[in-house]
């Protein structure tokens, strides 16, 4: 019996410092705040979207590095779903580099709050070849932010001419760069859907032209380079889509029988580049030319579709669009994002302007969005702003039972540790002891026998001083020749003084385990009626106002959802402390239901 003992008295041990470990992990993964997403560039930003850039041959397949490139961010409710997040006119934008810490240049040709659609642009200093490593964090969510875009900071100063032809008709197209080289006005029709916020449809009469400009050149020594989406409507003939002219000299773009060309004319005769192939009428391509280092290169849809060794000429005269420098050859369809460089782009840059711009961009990709929530990334914060007074109410009410349940359950196991202990240090004792110096006498002289510490705290000896009491009494009145003998009822009644005894003590250690079951089994009706409640309120806000949006919804129906949260939470660590406080109940009264049998048989042995 005494290794059985052992081997309870070690389980329980285990047991008990397994229950405390269980009860601290439940404690850090209910209080703890909600972990740190990484850095945050500044708290006054609540909001922030993380866009990557694969160069990868799976994504763009760009083979060499692109310094300063000006990339197309396409916001809508296909990637961003927080336009009500941000300011009405998008002002409290910023965009940070990869580092977190250093901002980059951008602007909108388009933000469109109530359609939910934006076209950001942003400066990337560098975008490395072949990787999937690049990117970006657009921040948002500032009420006090002032407009942060800078439109001519989006370009590096090699761009001299960009034209988005967002404007209403009639206006001239605006030069988005530095340098200001905006078109004359003309006859052609704005139009607000094209390929990247407005477009121009060139229909006959006055086309735009930029007139001549110190930065709007071609220098032999620098080079140039002109580009534009085109969505043509067909037909045979030559079509000019963009010329520079001065003096007889010209360098053009434009299609000759539906096969993409570009063209440089000077002194010397005119040398032509042919792509191999007509372009699909209805539907957008993009058209590039470059001349520089000896070579006249034209690129179709980003990539090249023909080169030939040309000796250039200074160029610095007119910049006309759907047509040459006399009106004529007018190209015929859609037109956006005209462009303009004084250098010769690499072929490079033409495949990220492609596979960034165009209707399918695999270049970009968009990542989640994150919340700032004080010390970490969390939408708690969000949900208790929402939160309604009877959601308060309840969540009031869980948090005084969770209280409760937690105290209960520290003080419970605080004292059943130290009923533990003392029983086992009875039963040492007591074995310890012969039987016949302990069985028969009175408590107080079993209790100095063994000692006040073997006695102090513990049930055991509680069911042992009634049993050694009892006995005493009745042997008090044994006969006067020694008899220490007594009757089969007396020892029925020593029996009946143990077992009121040991239930007496059973309800000492079950004592207040009732707030327990009442946390476990009242938490989450508690916290579902809170539910209800919340619910109820947000949709009779929506309707008295008539806002029906998922911005409207959401936040009430999170923050209603919070009440079952907080019920949930009350009832799951109060069903694990209430299941490992119960277990160890039950060992100890089985420990008591043991002893008192053990101690009846002894004195029905030897006083009988």
């Amino acid at each position: 019996m005494s290794t059985r003992a052992g081997n309870r008295d070690r389980s329980a041990a285990t047991g008990q410092r397994l229950g405390w470990l269980a009860c601290g992990a439940l404690a850090l993964l209910s209080l703890a705040p909600a972990a740190r997403a990484g850095s945050w560039w500044n708290d006054d930003w609540k909001f922030r979207k993380e866009v990557s850039f694969d160069l990868s041959p799976t994504g763009a397949n760009v083979a060499a590095t692109v310094q300063d490139a000006p990339i197309l961010v396409r916001l809508s409710l296909a990637n961003f779903n927080y336009f009500g997040d941000a300011k009405p006119d998008g002002a409290d934008f910023r965009v940070l580099a990869a580092d977190d810490k250093t901002p980059l240049k951008f602007h909108f040709e388009r933000y469109d709050a109530q359609a939910q659609m934006a076209f950001l642009w942003v400066h990337v200093p560098q975008l490395s070849a072949g990787a999937k490593t690049d990117k970006i964090f657009v921040y948002y969510g500032n009420p006090g932010a002032a407009a942060g875009a800078d439109a001519s900071g989006t370009y590096d100063a090699n761009q001299t001419l960009v034209l988005h032809f967002g404007e209403a008709a009639g206006a001239a197209p605006a030069d988005a760069t530095a340098y200001k080289n905006n078109a004359t006005a003309s006859d052609a029709s704005p139009i607000p859907g094209s390929l990247i916020g407005g477009g121009l449809r060139l229909a006959a009469g006055r086309r735009p032209t930029v007139p001549a400009s110190a930065s709007l050149r071609l220098l032999p020594a620098q080079g140039f380079t002109a580009s534009a989406w085109i969505k043509p409507d067909g037909g045979g003939g030559e079509q000019v889509v963009l010329a520079l002219s001065e003096s007889g000299r010209q360098l053009s773009l434009g299609l000759a029988a539906g096969r993409p060309f570009a063209r440089y004319v000077a002194g010397a005769g005119p040398v032509s580049v042919t792509a191999p192939g007509e372009l699909s009428s209805g539907a957008w391509h993009h058209l590039a030319v470059t001349a520089g280092s000896g070579q006249l290169r034209l690129y179709v849809d980003g990539e090249p579709a023909g080169s030939g060794g040309v000796t250039l000429a200074e160029i610095g005269g007119v910049f006309s669009i759907g047509s040459d420098a006399q009106g004529g050859n007018p190209f015929a369809g859609e037109l956006d994002e005209v462009e303009a460089a004084k250098v010769a782009r690499p072929a490079e840059w033409f495949r990220v302007a492609v596979k960034s711009q165009g209707l399918e961009s695999p270049l970009v990709v968009y990542g989640g969005d994150a919340q700032k929530e004080g010390g970490g990334t969390s939408y708690f914060g969000t949900i208790l702003k929402n939160l309604t007074v009877d959601g308060w109410v309840v969540i009031g009410i869980c948090l005084a039972m969770l209280a409760i349940a937690i105290v209960v359950m520290v003080m419970k196991a605080l004292y059943l540790g130290r009923v533990e202990r003392a029983n086992r240090r009875f039963l040492e004792q007591f074995r310890r002891e012969p039987a016949e110096r302990l069985i028969g006498q009175p408590a107080a002289a079993g209790a100095a026998t063994l000692g006040a510490e073997g006695s102090a705290g513990s049930t055991l000896y509680e069911l042992y001083r009634v049993a050694s009491d009892e006995l005493a009494k009745r042997l008090a009145y044994a006969k006067p020749d020694g008899d220490r003998s007594v009757s089969a009822q007396s020892v029925e009644a020593i029996r009946a003084s143990v077992d009121a005894t040991s239930t007496r003590m059973q309800q000492q250690l079950s004592a207040r385990m009732v707030l327990l079951t009442i946390a476990i089994s009242g938490g989450p009706f508690l916290g579902l009626l809170g539910t209800v409640i919340g619910v109820m309120i947000t949709f009779a806000a929506i309707a008295a106002s008539g806002d029906v949006n998922v911005n409207a919804i959401a936040p009430g129906t999170a923050a209603a959802l919070a009440a079952t949260v907080a019920g949930l939470s009350v009832a799951i660590p109060s069903l694990f402390g209430y299941n490992w406080l119960n277990s160890r109940i039950k060992a100890i009264n089985a420990d008591q239901r043991v002893f008192a049998d053990e101690l009846i048989a002894q004195i029905a042995e030897r006083h009988t």
